[in-house]
C-alpha cells in the first residue's frame, strides 16, 4: 500500500475555487491509479468523484462534478490534484485520495489506500 495525505480543503463561499492535493509515498507512485471520493455530512457512504489512470491518459468524472473539476497528477511530485471551480454547497463534503495497484475504477471497494481526508465547505 501507498501512504497518501491530502491537504487544500477549507471554506468558500459559493461559486469560489480550491485546488485539493494528494501526497503520496512509500511505494513507486507511477504504479497507481489514483481517485477523489467525498463523504457529505449526512450520508452513509463515499460518493466516487474523479479518477486518473498511472499515465494520466484515462481520467472518469461523476457528472455533477464535470466541467468544473479537474484531475491531475504530477509523477515528479507524487502527488495527485483536484482542482475544483464554481463550488456548490452540494459539495460540501469530506475528500479522500485513493489509491489502486489495479484498473481505473469509480467504485470504493476497488481501492486498498485511503488518506485521512480533508474538509471541504462550501457555503450558500
Amino acid at each position: 500500500q501507498v501512504h497518501l495525505v491530502e491537504s487544500g480543503g477549507g471554506l468558500v463561499q459559493a461559486g469560489g475555487s480550491l485546488r485539493l492535493s494528494c501526497a503520496a509515498s512509500g511505494r513507486t507512485f507511477s504504479d497507481y491509479v489514483l481517485a477523489w471520493f467525498r463523504q457529505a455530512p449526512e450520508k452513509d457512504e463515499r460518493e466516487f468523484v474523479a479518477t486518473i489512470s498511472w499515465s494520466g491518459t484515462e481520467i472518469y468524472y461523476t457528472p455533477s462534478v464535470k466541467g468544473r473539476f479537474t484531475i491531475s497528477r504530477d509523477s515528479a511530485r507524487n502527488t495527485v490534484y483536484l482542482a475544483m471551480n464554481n463550488l456548490k454547497p452540494e459539495d460540501t463534503a469530506v475528500y479522500y485520495c485513493a489509491a489502486n495497484e489495479g484498473v481505473v475504477s469509480t467504485r470504493v471497494n476497488e481501492y486498498d489506500s485511503w488518506g485521512q481526508g480533508t474538509q471541504v465547505t462550501v457555503s450558500p
